[in-house]
């Protein structure tokens, strides 16, 4: 039999081995019915034995079926205003790539940092994390690329051995590092914020942003270190065609065009917004929120014209196909099961069994989850991850009266943060890809760096968030 297929029964068969154990354990009825969906699910995530998409949508089939939840309760989530936040920017993130807005920004940044092998990774790395704060992870590491390749052709390699590895490993974990910047830079903070969400806490835009854009800023800055000082040995000697290249790349963009900037001027406009947004509730009355923002700002784009009659507004229906639908039905299908999971008490249980355990201090709870979910998204997504970790971890908080930000936070930041195995993450296994990356290379320098990023994890949660919850 076949891998996959044999993955794609893995799922209903651990799930009908859940239900004989639950029951002989003695749960009640409600528990081992979603606790047994919820191996199923968990099961086809990891394994990824079909989409993701659809796994995410197994709770429209599963819990009608098996009498949890009817239809219309079980489908609400996937209308969730986290949903439709993301929505929007994942609108914004394809009129910024259909207008090449997202190529100038980046090769402005490089051509500034100039010729020096280290100052250069240092512009990639800059321009990837900045762009990864509001388009996809994957997108950013598609557009940088070929840019990359196209500097490491005209330089003398001999002279520079190690820059190659430098620059492709720094652009995609770069690109991971951008994303936790922002609330819409990753598909796990807009999950996490969803989930918590149940427990009866908001997390807005701009609060986040100023937690988590200095810790981003701290880790990328620490990856940068690594990489060109110990790890790579990235030499301070000129690159000969380097900035060259850049600059003839950018000047064949030529000026700004119409659609350039209308496109620029709403991407401000909404980021503008989202940053003054509590501002204006308070002083002004204004009934916003980030997902009013978010959608406001795709519908403009759909409305506004480009400038070109033959291309019509900034965003035509067709630009549609290439949203990650797969991604937004995760999101549904993760609140659906975690409210599910929590009125079935099976997040009770879980939290009474850590509880149970051996005494150990906040502080060891907390490196302990780091490091599980540091580790499980190299080898899964780090959505799904985050969607089955965090209901779990908000809960064992609630159990030791702790906010349960204090907990979630690290793990939801530790998700994204995958350096070592091509598969953990689209950048890696882009950059990868190119064929001038070896596996162990890249395992080699990515455990050093998940190590780091666990520490930093660990050292945000005990030192930073403590003030920062209270902000909330």
């Amino acid at each position: 039999m076949k891998a996959q297929p044999l993955a794609q029964l893995s799922g209903p068969a651990l799930a009908a081995l859940t239900w004989w154990a639950a029951a002989q354990w003695g749960a009640p009825e409600d528990m081992v019915r979603v606790l047994s969906a919820a191996v199923w699910m968990l099961v086809w995530w990891v394994s990824e034995a079909v989409p993701l998409g659809v796994t995410s949508v197994l709770p429209l089939v599963l819990f009608p079926s098996l009498g949890v939840a009817d239809v219309s309760t079980t489908a609400a989530p996937y209308g969730s205003k986290f949903v439709f936040l993301f929505l929007g920017g994942f609108l914004i993130a394809l009129a910024l790539e259909r207008w090449n807005l997202h190529r100038r920004f980046a090769l402005h940044i490089l051509v500034a940092a100039g010729g020096q092998p280290r100052r250069l990774l240092a512009g990639f790395m800059v321009a990837t994390a900045a762009l990864s704060m509001w388009i996809s992870n994957t997108a950013t590491t598609l557009m940088m690329l070929p840019i990359a390749l196209s500097v490491l052709s005209k330089i003398n390699l001999d002279e520079h051995p190690r820059f190659p590895v430098a620059l492709l490993l720094g652009t995609a974990y770069a690109s991971n590092l951008g994303g936790i910047a922002t609330l819409v830079g990753t598909p796990p903070n807009v999950a996490m914020a969803g989930l918590v969400e149940e427990v009866g806490l908001e997390v807005p835009f701009l609060e986040w942003s100023m937690m988590a854009l200095p810790f981003s800023v701290l880790m990328l800055a620490l990856v940068y270190v690594l990489l060109t000082r110990i790890l790579c040995r990235v030499s301070s000697d000129p690159l000969e065609g380097g900035a060259e290249a850049l600059q003839s790349e950018l000047e064949a963009m030529g000026g700004w065009s119409p659609a350039e900037l209308r496109v620029a001027w709403v991407f401000g406009a909404t980021a503008l917004l989202w940053v003054a947004r509590r501002a204006l509730v308070t002083h002004l009355g204004m009934p916003l929120n980030d997902t009013t923002i978010a959608m406001a700002a795709g519908v403009a784009l759909f409305i506004l014209p480009s400038g070109s009659e033959r291309e019509g507004a900034l965003l035509a229906w067709a630009d549609t196909a290439r949203l990650p639908w797969d991604i937004l039905l995760l999101f549904g299908g993760g609140l659906t099961l975690a409210g599910q999971l929590s009125d079935a008490g099976v997040l009770d249980a879980v939290a009474q069994w850590v509880s149970s355990a051996p005494a150990m201090s906040p502080g060891m709870l907390i490196a302990g989850f780091v490091l599980v979910s540091l580790f499980l998204t190299e080898v899964m997504s780090n959505l799904a991850l985050t969607v089955v970790m965090v209901p779990v971890v908000a809960q064992i908080a609630l159990s030791w009266d702790m906010n349960p930000l204090l907990l979630v936070v690290p793990v939801t930041m530790a998700s994204s943060c995958a350096f070592m195995l091509p598969m953990a993450t689209p950048p890696n296994a882009i950059v990868f890809g190119s064929g001038r990356l070896r596996m162990a290379t890249m395992v080699r320098v990515g455990v050093v760096l998940n190590l780091v990023a666990a520490a930093m994890a660990w050292l945000w949660a005990c030192w930073v968030l403590p003030s920062w919850v209270q902000l909330l």
